[in-house]
């Protein structure tokens, strides 16, 4: 499918994406208020700048990936809690995918806390890098098709079976290549917790030798 007929199938379900997306900024101050939490004291633990999280909670700064990831697990809450995704009409499909920023997000995982786990479909789209920092570790797996990653000075495609892990406190952005669409999986974890993905097996003592 070239990228017009991506735009054409999120038409008709535009205005119930707005509808969602502009419940996100009063949801996010409801939660931080229920919290106890402050503004500057949220901005320490996620990383985001106080004038960012102010404008999400107004709805003047449009909600992202990278800046909700960081804020559902400061509130040890699951991501589509936060944004209040409508279930899905087919009832034999269990997870309910969140549509933010023209990609599909489908959560793997539903406790709180921890690493989360989302199967991600990046639509096949013309996009610009827009690097972000946020604190915490991301692990991408790819599973088809073509993705961009942007990670401080690499600019690299990945592509089936490829796997990267970095920080995310340094500068990074991923989106597609306008090649095609791709899907991956993407894990989350928090500051200091890492996946330990092993790229392949340990070579034992007697190869060595």
């Amino acid at each position: 499918m070239n990228q017009h007929t991506h735009e054409h199938d999120d038409e008709p379900s535009g205005a119930s994406m707005d509808a969602v997306l502009s419940g996100v900024g009063p949801r996010l101050r409801a939660l931080r208020k229920e919290r106890g939490a402050t503004l500057s004291g949220l901005s320490e633990t996620t990383g985001i700048s106080v004038s960012t999280l102010s404008r999400l909670e107004s709805g003047l700064r449009k909600p992202s990936l990278e800046l909700l990831l960081p804020i559902a697990r400061a509130h040890q809450v699951p991501l589509d809690e936060l944004v209040g995704a409508p279930p899905v009409e087919d009832p034999r499909v269990r997870a309910k995918p969140i549509k933010m920023g023209g990609r599909t997000l489908i959560p793997l995982t539903r406790q709180p806390g921890g690493l989360q786990a989302y199967k991600v479909i990046e639509p096949q789209r013309l996009m610009e890098p827009d690097p972000r920092t946020h604190e915490g570790y991301e692990w991408l797996y790819m599973l088809s098709g073509k993705l961009r990653l942007v990670l401080g000075e690499h600019d690299v495609v990945l592509g089936p079976g490829e796997a990267v892990e970095f920080d995310t406190r340094v500068p990074h952005w991923f989106g597609s290549t306008g090649e095609g669409p791709a899907e991956f999986l993407s894990l989350f974890g928090p500051q200091g917790e890492r996946m330990h993905v092993r790229a392949r097996p340990a070579r034992t003592a007697r190869s060595e030798e």
